[in-house]
């Protein structure tokens, strides 16, 4: 039940991000999620579509360097201290979070937090055994 991810290395120059939007809408892929991270030379963008793989295949034509990361949703209560809480639990648990992103859904008064995090399957033991509602992809397309 992860959450598949398309992280796409993007150049900063002028024009590069553009290009890289423009090749997913040529193709009918829509970011449903997105998040863009940079350096001095480069930025990634972490993103969720409907069809990952086929994103990965043309950014990866268009001459992007691309991959596909795996990532562990949940959702929680859209209020202060809803994140502070994740972050606790993961702390007690020592589980080590790499990065995450988040975004409310206001239909719902909920918020998903996808995390990329060091044990996966310690991370989803945890989550389960704690009865958490784990996220799957359809749950942020919204279908």
């Amino acid at each position: 039940m992860l959450v598949k991810q398309l992280s796409v290395f993007v150049e900063n120059k002028t024009g590069r991000l553009l290009k890289m939007a423009s090749v997913l809408a040529e193709n009918g892929i829509n970011l449903v999620t997105l998040s863009i991270a940079d350096t001095k030379d480069f930025g990634i963008l972490r993103g969720i579509t409907k069809d990952n793989e086929k994103a990965l295949e043309v950014l990866k034509d268009a001459g992007f360097t691309a991959c596909i990361t795996e990532l562990v949703g949940i959702e929680v209560e859209d209020r202060p201290g809803g994140m502070l809480d994740i972050l606790q639990l993961f702390n007690d648990e020592g589980i080590s979070i790499e990065y995450l992103y988040s975004f409310a859904r206001k239909d719902k008064n909920k918020a998903i937090i996808l995390l990329r995090v060091e044990d996966t399957e310690k991370t989803m033991k945890m989550l389960e055994m704690r009865k958490m509602r784990i996220i799957t992809e359809s749950d942020i397309y919204g279908e």
